[in-house]
């Protein structure tokens, strides 16, 4: 069992990594993210881990992480349906639903990265918080 172009491509923008071109293809040993290999630390690119997962760490991946990453995110998109809306009735609108539904989604995408042993990419960012660039 081998994961689809689509779920490669799914990885990488979960874990924060660019779309790849047809100009700029990945390979075992070129690509933007490395992954970690316990013992001995031996680095890998992140499309060599995906060629080369186990096919129960490939189930888990497809079924845990892409499938609920794929819910997490549409439930995002979703939200803002009730973005017009402050109160209806006895529904009060949730003003933080976006933020709160935003931080689960990238908690989530976090732990896909340390599920395939790589760093979160430029998108995702390291921690989680605020990121500061000096120009």
């Amino acid at each position: 069992m081998a994961l689809t172009a689509q779920q490669i491509s799914d990885v990488r923008r979960y874990a924060g990594y660019p779309a790849l071109g047809t100009d700029t293809v990945a390979t075992t040993d070129r690509d933007v993210s490395n992954a970690y290999n316990l013992p001995g630390v031996l680095y890998q690119t992140l499309f060599h881990r995906l060629q080369s997962l186990t096919p129960e760490a490939e189930v888990s991946l497809t079924t845990v992480y892409l499938a609920n990453l794929a819910a997490l995110e549409s439930a995002i998109v979703a939200s803002s349906d009730n973005l017009d809306t402050e109160s209806a009735a006895v529904w009060h609108h949730n003003k933080n639903e976006v933020s709160d539904r935003s931080r689960l989604f990238d908690g989530w995408r976090r732990r896909m990265c340390g599920f395939l042993g790589i760093a979160p990419g430029p998108d995702l960012g390291n921690s989680g918080g605020i990121r500061l660039v000096r120009s």
